[in-house]
């Protein structure tokens, strides 16, 4: 899974501590979420893509495994 993370904080003219204060986590987490290297929860995933005003499978890219 992939995402959009980034590119919609900066359209937003967000920092990642205010992102991270918006949804209530640490700034650590937005840094994992844009490297790829964390998978939100339901809940996580739920609060950005509301917060951007975009549907989730938008923010967050579903690859299919072959």
């Amino acid at each position: 899974m992939t995402n959009k993370i980034r590119e919609y904080r900066a359209k937003y003219n967000l920092t990642q501590e205010d992102l991270a204060q918006k949804v209530k986590v640490r700034r650590e987490t937005i840094v994992f979420l844009e490297k790829n290297k964390y998978n939100p929860s339901l809940k996580l995933a739920y609060d950005l893509a509301r917060l951007f005003s975009v549907p989730i499978e938008e923010l967050f890219v579903f690859e299919e495994e072959e």
